[in-house]
């Protein structure tokens, strides 16, 4: 499998596109409405079938690009089945795979952050969404979070993966790409080995965060998957 990072600045959301070589299928993680242009133009220039976008959960700082690429490219649109979204094409669940070729995608329900987040298991490396940043984690006061679902999410299913295995987060604010599970258990400040889980409950009450910037226009759009009208096509903001 192949992987390309792609990052979005404003938000500092990681994109990613993924793809089996020898049949050029592809998927896409956490697209970003207004980079669906940027997006669409690197499928093309490298010769891909996209056939998935996946969401590691309802985002709330940014506005999905699913719905625009799914017009598009006719790609299928998938989030868990807690998101109760109506335009998704499919729910998925924990356990369940995406097929690529000969390749596939695990399905990972990582609740915490959201009571949706995936996290999304290929050989060698896992896109942790918000669920696991790289010495972090996503935040857990606000929409379904829940700091003990969190802890155990990251302890009993993240790190029981090899320790070699890459870490690809949805989000990095300090110019990281990429972490590996042994380096987290190590050295992340709010959940290594050192951390009980009534240690970490009781930190992230403490956290005085910020409400996301987009929070009241991101959340009910992604349940739209990203359009005004996912039935209409309406590519407002959406250049190519």
């Amino acid at each position: 499998m192949e992987t390309r990072q792609l990052f979005d600045p404003d938000s500092s959301t990681y994109t990613y596109l993924v793809w089996e070589t020898r049949s050029r299928e592809a998927a896409l993680i956490d697209p970003v409405r207004h980079q669906v242009g940027r997006d669409i133009r690197l499928v093309r220039q490298l010769g891909l079938k996209l056939k998935y976008t996946l969401e590691t959960h309802i985002h709330a700082d940014h506005i999905t690009g699913a719905g625009a690429i799914r017009n598009i490219l006719n790609s299928i649109v998938l989030v868990h089945e807690n998101s109760r979204s109506k335009c998704a094409d499919v729910l998925v669940k924990d356990g369940d795979f995406v097929p690529l070729g000969s390749e596939k995608i695990h399905i990972m329900h990582t609740p915490g952050h959201t009571d949706n987040d995936l996290c999304l298991l290929i050989d060698g490396a896992v896109f942790t969404g918000d669920t696991l940043l790289i010495q972090g984690c996503g935040r857990t006061d606000f929409q379904s979070g829940d700091a003990g679902t969190l802890y155990d999410s990251i302890t009993r299913q993240l790190f029981s993966l090899p320790g070699e295995t890459r870490v690809y987060p949805g989000h990095d604010y300090n110019g990281k790409t990429h972490s590996t599970i042994a380096e987290e258990q190590r050295n992340n400040p709010r959940i290594n080995q050192g951390i009980s889980r009534d240690q970490f409950i009781a930190m992230m009450s403490q956290l005085q965060l910020d409400p996301p910037q987009q929070i009241h226009e991101a959340w009910p759009s992604n349940l739209r998957c990203g359009t005004p009208d996912y039935n209409t096509g309406n590519m407002a903001g959406c250049p190519l």
